[in-house]
């Protein structure tokens, strides 16, 4: 009894302590409560502006706006602001920072609820954990399906975009990117830029003198004030000035001996302006010419033809003397420089200076003679007497310059002349194949043959030169000439495919299949790596012109490289797609064909060769095509009613009696094949056939098709 007293006093201690400690708390939160406002926690109402009732007025920032971009601008990824998804147990430790939920309807939505979670303020425990654990594993697996896809998307888009309207860096990144092999020498010689201020900015401080016209009564007043006197007058000498000559109460007569009314100073305007003219004639009459009598400038139309002049420059003069200045700092420093010496001379052809613009290029090839750009340029700014000259001189200083002898030939006239400027030019620059080429073109069939012999043996790596040599020979020599062109270059496929035609062309077609084996044989060998898509293109270039033997060779020998055994319906049948897009029909029909030599049970493949046939191929090439595809596919009615109709519209109704026979052994219960049946009777007048065709089609085929048909 005494313990259960003595633990009934602990619990009474413990109790008024509990109570003590719990309104301390009470008072505390009371007076926590009273200093701190209610508003304090809670966020500011729309539109709200700190200080505004006190006249205080809010700004907004660059900071506050980010970057100044155009508002159809596509968001760089690089500025994104990286957004963390918070998860509730993130914050756990934090209790006093959790915020309340918007729970009001303007954050409402019918479809998807409130834009927070309603649950967000409840415990997160282990089964919470796995959910958003297997949540998110579904969203990553999700997005990575087609991510690829996308991502490349994303890169097309920001590419197209950056190539319409690329930044201020881009368009800089090469040059920024040549600083790099600046040296230190080349950075010391970098002029000095000048003053990028026009005259009215850089004589700010100078306030210079405006004159402003006046009227004529402010010149004569001035003019009458300005008067002086030497003496005085003798009533002023004794009335010590009280008798003013202006009107008072002794003056005798007022106001007329005023020195302004008694002199006649009045300035003549018109005088003036016939001085004004006198000077211009005299100035006009200084620049006419006193040998002949005639005048340079005409007086009554100087200022007209001053209008009419159109000037040589649409840019500033400001920006004209400072480029003139920069390029001529250019040339000084560097004077072996010779884009300096072309930009100067363009600078002053482009402002009207000719002749200057043809000193300036000159002086650049008497520093920059071994440079053909800086010949090619003043060969351009010379007249036609003077070109001829001037190219002569970069001959004599570069002879091995291709450029400056087409050059030269240009500038002939006759065709005698381009010869003689062509082989001088052959003589010096015997390995030129555009020389040759240049040769060949003005000379006729019979010594084009003899040139292109020698063109051959000076560059025996021109695939153009030996080909165009075996156009011009006879079929055993181009034979000969294509043996040696594979022999000097054995990696060529063109080299390959003209000797195919030339077999074409000969009638030799047994010929065209193994040349383009041993073709793609001997390329691999040599290293060199078959392209499909070249030679599929090769192809289609043949087909074009009339080469169909080797187009479908080529078709046949490297339609299945680099494809995949999955892929190559898709590919295939796209491949026949672009050769039809092409016009290129042999190649897409050859494609055809190949795919039903693969495929031969492939009815969709059959009717795909169907349709293009009878698009672009012949009655009697679509016929021989369904009746194999009948043979190889006997159960795919529509290619039975395709034949028998393809018959039928060649007026050949007993042969299509036959092919619908046939069509009724391999589908004996076909709706289509007995309509097909009966229409062909019925269109050709035979209803006694028509009829018993039905009767024996309700028999095998009692559908309501039937018995609609009947009835009609």
């Amino acid at each position: 009894r005494k313990r259960h007293r003595d633990v009934l006093c602990l619990g009474g201690i413990l109790s008024v302590y509990k109570f003590l400690c719990l309104c301390q708390v009470v008072m505390s939160l009371s007076m926590i409560s009273r200093k701190r406002k209610s508003f304090i926690n809670q966020p500011a109402p729309p539109g709200y502006v700190a200080g505004l009732g006190r006249g205080a007025t809010g700004f907004t920032t660059r900071s506050d706006i980010g970057p100044a971009r155009d508002a159809t601008d596509v968001p760089d990824e690089r500025h994104a602001r990286l957004q963390k998804k918070a998860r509730p147990h993130e914050n756990d430790d934090d209790e006093g920072g959790e915020e309340e939920e918007d729970l009001n309807d303007a954050n409402y939505d019918e479809f998807s609820g409130y834009g927070g979670s309603l649950f967000s303020s409840g415990p997160y425990d282990a089964d919470d954990r796995e959910a958003d654990v297997v949540y998110d594993t579904i969203d990553e697996r999700m997005d990575d399906r087609r991510r690829e896809r996308r991502e490349k998307k994303f890169k097309e888009d920001i590419e197209k975009f950056r190539q319409e309207r690329p930044k201020i860096q881009q368009q800089f990144s090469d040059l920024k990117r040549q600083l790099s092999s600046v040296g230190q020498d080349e950075w010391l010689n970098i002029p000095e830029v000048g003053d990028s201020r026009n005259k009215k900015q850089r004589n700010a401080h100078i306030r210079p003198d405006r004159y402003t016209p006046l009227p004529d009564a402010i010149l004569q007043r001035a003019a009458s004030s300005q008067l002086s006197h030497s003496s005085l007058d003798p009533r002023q000498q004794i009335y010590g000035g009280l008798m003013t000559p202006y009107p008072g109460a002794m003056s005798v007569t007022p106001g007329n001996m005023t020195p302004g009314f008694a002199t006649s100073s009045r300035i003549d305007l018109n005088q003036i302006g016939e001085a004004r003219n006198s000077m211009l004639s005299i100035k006009l009459d200084q620049v006419s010419d006193s040998v002949s009598g005639q005048t340079v400038v005409d007086p009554k139309g100087y200022l007209t033809d001053l209008n009419s002049i159109t000037p040589q420059s649409t840019g500033d003069i400001n920006d004209v003397k400072k480029a003139r200045l920069l390029l001529k700092s250019v040339i000084t420093t560097n004077p072996n420089h010779a884009p300096g010496w072309i930009a100067a001379a363009r600078l002053e052809e482009v402002t009207g200076r000719m002749q200057t613009a043809r000193n300036i290029i000159m002086k650049g090839c008497d520093v920059c003679s071994k440079n053909e750009d800086v010949w090619l340029e003043a060969v351009r700014l010379q007249p036609p007497d003077n070109a001829k000259l001037v190219i002569a001189q970069a001959i004599r200083h570069i002879p091995d310059s291709v450029k400056i002898w087409i050059k030269a030939v240009d500038l002939e006239t006759e065709v005698v002349a381009k010869r003689r400027v062509l082989r001088k030019a052959l003589e010096n620059i015997p390995s030129s194949v555009r020389l040759w080429k240049a040769a060949i073109e003005l000379e006729e069939p019979e010594d084009a043959r003899v040139l292109l012999g020698r063109a051959v043996e000076c560059c025996p790596h021109s695939v153009e030169l030996w080909l165009a040599l075996a156009r011009l020979e006879s079929y055993e020599n181009a034979r000969m000439v294509l043996n040696k062109a594979r022999e000097n270059i054995p990696t060529d496929r063109k080299i390959w495919i003209s000797a195919s035609r030339l077999e074409e062309v000969n009638e030799n077609f047994h010929m065209v299949p193994k040349i383009i084996e041993r073709a793609l044989g001997s390329l691999q060998v040599n290293g060199v790596e078959i392209n499909r898509e070249q030679w599929i293109k090769d192809a289609e270039e043949c087909n074009k012109t009339g080469a169909t033997h080797t187009a479908q060779a080529i078709i046949r020998s490297v339609i299945g490289y680099g494809v995949e055994e999955e892929d190559r319906i898709d590919q295939w049948t796209e491949d026949a797609e672009s050769s039809t897009a092409n016009e290129a029909f042999d190649c897409a029909r050859a494609i055809y064909a190949h795919m039903l030599t693969v495929f031969p049970k492939q009815k969709n493949i059959w009717l795909r060769a169907a349709y293009f046939e009878k698009n672009h191929g012949t009655r009697d090439s679509l016929e021989t095509l369904l009746q194999k595809a009948v043979q190889n596919c006997p159960k795919a009615e529509v290619l039975w009613l395709m034949a028998a109709k393809s018959k039928w519209l060649a007026g050949d109704v007993p042969a299509a009696r036959s092919i619908l026979a046939l069509a009724f052994q391999a589908n004996p219960n076909s709706e289509e094949i007995w309509l097909a049946a009966v229409k062909l009777e019925s269109e050709n007048s035979e209803y006694e056939r028509a009829r018993r065709l039905l009767e024996k089609a309700w028999a095998s085929a009692g559908t309501a098709r039937v018995m609609m048909k009947s009835v009609k």
